[in-house]
């Protein structure tokens, strides 16, 4: 949304489209057009969060001594790499701490349906931003479930002491490793935390699930399109 831009109230927007569904009544039209207006307002919403993020200040500094094993590291037994190694040739780093820690028989059927969404854009990611996914499992094991999934794109890491997790959201104070989301940077050779998600269960409405938007499930927003909804009694599972 470019800045100072007059936007047309959604109201006369929606007059403009003029849309129309086969065999519709005069009622569901009311309530689509309605609807249709909610929806552009949320659109303009979701881009003024996106905007009033992308002028956030500075950053904090990332000191700590973070040690990452990659996935070629099993083959070549390389020593672990700080959390530079993981930008590439990129300036600007997403990370995504999936819960498969070595405690964890299986890893968790919501992080596995978000990250399989997430392998299918990676490489397209990429064109822009470095993309990795952190888990505290030693790397072979993250590999060997990488391979299961048929997932191509995606590029895994072991949390070798597991301090990275702690300082940035991927353990709770309990010790038990969790899902999180985070954007570096690394402008002049500093590397500073620009976003993390920060929604947790304190900040949920009742009856929901603790999450940031825009959600990055693909899965949670096709269903928030039908008339069932994401539904109260049903989570992803790792097969079915």
């Amino acid at each position: 949304m470019p800045d100072g831009s007059i936007l047309k109230p959604a109201a006369e927007l929606v007059r403009a489209q003029a849309a129309r569904q086969p065999n519709e009544s005069p009622e569901y039209r009311k309530a689509r057009d309605a609807l249709m207006v909610e929806e552009i307002e949320l659109r303009r919403q979701i881009a003024r969060v996106a905007e009033m993020r992308r002028a956030l200040p500075p950053g904090g500094e990332v000191k700590g001594d973070y040690q990452f094993l990659g996935e070629t590291s099993s083959v070549q037994g390389s020593n672990p790499q700080g959390l530079e190694g993981l930008f590439g040739d990129k300036d600007t780093l997403f990370v995504y701490n999936w819960m498969y820690g070595p405690k964890r028989a299986r890893p968790c059927p919501m992080c596995t349906a978000l990250l399989q969404c997430l392998d299918g854009n990676t490489d397209h990611l990429r064109q822009r931003i470095a993309v990795a996914v952190v888990g505290l499992s030693p790397i072979e094991r993250q590999i060997a479930f990488k391979v299961e999934r048929g997932w191509k794109h995606l590029q895994l890491y072991q949390d070798v002491n597991g301090k990275f997790s702690e300082d940035y959201g991927g353990m709770t104070p309990n010790d038990v490793d969790t899902a999180a989301q985070n954007i570096f940077t690394r402008r002049d050779g500093v590397i500073r935390h620009f976003w993390g998600a920060e929604a947790g269960f304190k900040t949920a409405d009742p009856g929901s699930d603790p999450t940031t938007a825009p959600d990055l499930m693909t899965l949670w927003n096709v269903l928030d399109l039908t008339p069932e909804g994401r539904g109260t009694d049903w989570y992803p599972k790792l097969s079915y």
